[in-house]
């Protein structure tokens, strides 16, 4: 039974860091409320090397529709300011010579329904990330009970906790895909 519960375990881990994925691809798509999330990231070239913007600046948000970029050194403005410009943001950076003012426009009612379309496409593919690893972890039971480590009872307990274990994280996209919905079609 050690090997189906170390195949348990296994699931559990790789669908979290899917879960784990798809709340990261989630946050960085715009609702139309200002969020220092959405600038995760973006880098800018910092002496030689790609730095995270939130390691070269102050990001707050001093309301739901400004997010306010302000970088440790005056130099890091401009690499900032392209960073944002060349970003699939749509967001047009006012850099003042201090910092950097990013206003957010609210969200027309069709933009609203095309970022949506594109998150249920993220949590579907996700959702298939999520069966491809059931699939993957009922091979290896079934690879185990035909090499007759385990057996066709602890074969078909283990299969079915898996399957349990998958539908636990498909509801956990299908919820998480439902906050951001509420989110985007919030005026």
């Amino acid at each position: 039974m050690g090997a189906i519960q170390d195949t348990i375990n296994e699931t559990n881990q790789r669908m979290s860091k899917a879960i784990d994925s798809l709340k990261k691809d989630l946050t960085r798509i715009r609702t139309g409320r200002a969020t220092p999330a959405l600038l995760d990231g973006l880098t800018v070239d910092y002496y030689g090397s790609q730095i995270a913007i939130a390691q070269v600046a102050n990001i707050s948000v001093p309301d739901a529709r400004m997010v306010v970029v302000q970088p440790w050194e005056k130099n890091m403005l401009t690499p900032i300011e392209k960073a944002i410009q060349t970003s699939d943001l749509n967001l047009n950076p006012q850099n003042d010579g201090n910092l950097i003012r990013l206003p957010i426009p609210p969200l027309s009612e069709e933009r609203r329904k095309d970022l949506f379309k594109n998150c249920k496409k993220v949590g579907e593919e996700n959702k298939v990330a999520i069966r491809n690893i059931r699939r993957d972890q009922n091979e290896k039971i079934k690879k185990a009970e035909k090499d007759k480590l385990v057996t066709q009872d602890e074969s078909k307990k283990g299969q079915d906790e898996i399957q349990k274990i998958t539908d636990k994280f498909i509801k956990s996209i299908d919820d998480l895909l439902a906050i951001k919905e509420k989110e985007i079609m919030e005026v």
